[in-house]
């Protein structure tokens, strides 16, 4: 039986913890005799240190096979680029597969690429919809999801989505979550920042906030109003705020940000996640977030119109608020009283999603 070679895709920082659990389970299989051998494509889209670097390290990520070193640029500048290059790679040593993860600009251009070579594409994390054709990870998952070839699901409604725009069922995967996977994985490895004793941080005592959406942080009036209204609803307790680099410009236009937020780098995932589990609260406008204070019971406001996870929503921890920041003052009020719902995890968010997808691809690919 001839190995199967399948490309993974990362490109961003959202991806790294996607593929981290994939890559240990194709290569336990392996090492058990399976057929499936894998090669690492790093795109380049996320390239310094604090948005790459650090999740490989500790993450235990590999160090990609190929990095096509797209690097920075607007939309059509990072997808035509990784078209390009990607493309060249193909035509040079063709694949079997080509798996992408997520919906950033990477799985996008790599899918078409793919695609146009007769390369199928398994897309991890497909299905997923917020109807909000103003994000550009929205047309990233549609487009990718209109041509791929094996759809590998987080939930019954993401399956629903796919079912409405006429996959067959027998193309779906519903597998769980590969980002549960390397959160499980790693729960007991957690760390503190370096800032924390600094900042004298104490577990259950601050807010975590991440913002990195236009409707958000690109208009300074606006996003000023956001961060006071964070400030006046948290009543004063420690903000961390780890900047994304798209937030640091407008902050940078700032005159004054509130006393109680704190400003702080990126951080790697460990020191991340840490903050995460010990905080009152999470404020963001993230996605992949809303799932991780879900399965650690964490209660989270979502500063969005619409989610694509409905179900951090619906069984999990998190609310959607909207992006008015009048709305942050009540919702914050019934945390301090202790109305928050527990919430719940949803089903196939158990650790194990590599190793089914791993087994589905076996299936797919060789029998």
């Amino acid at each position: 039986m001839r190995n199967k070679l399948i490309d993974i895709i990362a490109g961003a920082r959202p991806n790294f913890m996607k593929i981290a659990p994939i890559i240990r389970a194709m290569k336990a299989r392996e090492a058990s005799g399976g057929p499936l051998r894998y090669r690492l494509i790093h795109t380049g889209q996320h390239y310094d240190a604090k948005m790459s670097g650090d999740f490989f390290t500790q993450l235990g990520i590999p160090a990609p096979n190929v990095n096509l070193e797209v690097g920075s640029g607007t939309q059509a500048e990072q997808t035509g680029g990784i078209m390009t290059r990607y493309e060249k790679l193909l035509l040079e040593h063709k694949s079997d597969l080509c798996l992408v993860v997520g919906d950033v600009t990477s799985t996008m251009a790599c899918a078409i690429a793919a695609q146009k070579l007769c390369v199928p594409v398994a897309h991890v994390e497909a299905g997923i919809r917020s109807g909000d054709w103003t994000m550009p990870e929205e047309i990233n998952r549609m487009v990718t999801d209109s041509i791929t070839n094996y759809f590998f699901t987080t939930s019954e409604v993401a399956n629903a989505n796919l079912r409405r725009c006429g996959v067959s069922d027998k193309s779906i995967f519903f597998v769980g979550n590969t980002m549960i996977d390397t959160l499980l994985a790693n729960m007991d490895r957690l760390q503190p920042p370096t800032f924390w004793s600094e900042h004298a941080l104490e577990v259950g005592k601050y807010f975590v906030v991440t913002l990195h959406r236009p409707a958000n942080v690109d208009a300074g009036d606006t996003f000023a109003q956001l961060l006071q209204a964070i400030a006046l609803a948290t009543r004063g307790e420690k903000v961390v705020f780890p900047v994304h680099p798209r937030t640091a410009k407008t902050l940078r236009d700032l005159n004054a940000v509130p006393k109680s937020l704190l400003l702080v780098e990126p951080q790697p995932y460990l020191e991340f996640n840490y903050l995460v589990k010990h905080a009152k609260a999470v404020i963001t406008d993230s996605g992949g977030i809303t799932e991780e204070t879900t399965v650690m019971g964490v209660p989270c406001m979502t500063l969005r119109n619409s989610t694509e996870r409905p179900e951090t929503i619906a069984l999990g921890t998190n609310e959607l608020l909207g992006v008015d920041p009048k709305a942050l003052k009540p919702a914050l009020d019934r945390l301090f009283a202790g109305l928050w719902k527990r919430g719940s995890i949803p089903p196939l968010w158990d650790g194990h999603t590599s190793e089914r997808i791993v087994k589905a691809l076996e299936l797919v690919l060789v029998s």
